[in-house]
């Protein structure tokens, strides 16, 4: 570590407490700062914040000069209130996919037991409804062991059928965003040892049928009789099929309401929520810029960022705010290799503003990034405004001495 600069603005000798820890780095070919590593200083997108609305407030929070006062607080319980909302939104979300996924694969027994029950009642086969039940349920048998080995084997492994590798996008998601997981193949879904698939689901769900078939068969004379017993237990799965299809609209009529609630549009879906505790950082090896944005909502198939701000309405964007999001922007492209093509920036619950992300954004995002890391390492933070109000807002007033108030 180099040693500390003293007498820095104006002459004043910084006392112990307040100097600036700098670190060893050299700027690279790309303008990056590196360490001895060749590793790029790690930047955050509050860093990025701090420093776009004043160095000093940035170069103060590196001393370990945390921000006071009441906004600071409410703040903090805002966001927690905001993710607590969207948690809530994303659980009813859940929810109704995973009633409407139960209702379809009820509802497919139903059409399947009708189909086979005109088809018994019509066949001139000489094989009896009992001869049909027992190739029934060997069959059943069958599909059940091989799903079952399936379900216990890493066979994709073995076989080197690898599913759902997406650039980390798992590095992305903080929210249980599957229905029934075993089921819809997360990402990084490799099978065995007690998880299943899609292929494990048919095979298990086959059995299934299967088995029911040949139980009703096996209580048959003749094959219009099947063809009775099959439409019967065919009314018997439509009972059930009804009852999950008004578990499904509930669970809908419930989204809605968490929807509203959490203010949020219709047809947009939740892929990260950052609740301080859980949520994972995005990280940007290249550039060495991490953070955790507030959501990253799906709108049309593309990731949104949104940065959620609380307190005074602006009348446009603030622009320590829009470099944040910037930040965000690049790192869901950095962890996608999916370029968004906007950020939303979020204040109270109807403003919002549409940040674009072009060259002109990333340039302007690059270009702070390497100035937060030259001070980091050379250090000589300033005061870059004359603005009192500015400083009268400033969390970290009461440990500045450039302070215009």
């Amino acid at each position: 570590m180099q040693s500390p600069r003293l007498g820095a603005r104006g002459g004043d000798i910084l006392s112990i407490e307040a100097v600036e820890k700098l670190v060893v780095a050299e700027e690279s070919d790309d303008g990056f700062w590196r360490d001895s590593e060749d590793k790029p200083l790690p930047v955050s997108a509050s860093d990025l914040e701090r420093h776009a609305y004043c160095p000093l407030s940035w170069s103060l929070a590196r001393k370990g000069k945390s921000g006071r006062g009441e906004a600071i607080s409410a703040g903090r319980e805002k966001h927690a209130e905001i993710h607590e909302k969207v948690r809530s939104f994303k659980e009813k979300q859940n929810q109704l996919k995973k009633a409407l996924i139960i209702w379809s694969w009820w509802f497919t027994i139903v059409i399947i037991f009708i189909s086979d029950a005109i088809i018994f009642t019509n066949i001139t086969d000489s094989r009896t409804p009992v001869d049909i039940a027992r190739y029934l349920t060997i069959l059943a048998f069958i599909w059940l062991v091989v799903g079952l080995f399936a379900i216990y084997l890493p066979w994709r492994r073995w076989t080197g059928t690898s599913i759902n590798n997406s650039n980390n996008f798992e590095d992305i998601s903080s929210l249980e965003d599957t229905a029934i997981t075993p089921t819809l193949e997360p990402f990084g879904f490799i099978g065995g040892w007690g998880q299943g698939g899609r292929v494990e689901a048919g095979l298990l769900m086959g059995a299934t049928i299967f088995g029911l078939h040949a139980i009703g068969l096996m209580w048959a004379d003749d094959k219009q009789q099947a063809g009775f017993i099959l439409v019967t237990v065919a009314m018997f799965w439509t009972l059930l099929a009804s009852w999950q299809l008004q578990r499904a609209l509930l669970a809908d009529s419930a989204l809605e309401v968490a929807r509203i609630d959490a203010g949020l549009e219709e047809d947009i879906d939740i892929a990260y929520s950052d609740d301080d505790a859980t949520a994972g950082i995005l990280i940007d090896e290249d550039t060495g810029l991490r953070g955790r944005p507030d959501q990253i909502v799906i709108v049309d198939g593309e990731f949104i960022p949104v940065e959620q701000k609380t307190g005074k309405v602006p009348d446009k964007p603030h622009k320590s705010h829009r470099m944040q999001l910037l930040a965000y922007l690049h790192l869901v492209e950095s962890t996608t290799d999916r370029k968004p093509p906007y950020g939303v920036l979020r204040y109270g619950s109807e403003n919002l503003h549409s940040i674009e992300w072009d060259e002109s954004a990333k340039h302007s995002l690059f270009s702070a990034v390497k100035e937060v890391q030259r001070l980091m390492t050379e250090g000589g933070a300033e005061r870059n405004h004359n603005r009192k109000g500015k400083c009268q807002s400033c969390s970290r007033r009461y440990a500045c001495d450039s302070s215009l108030v």
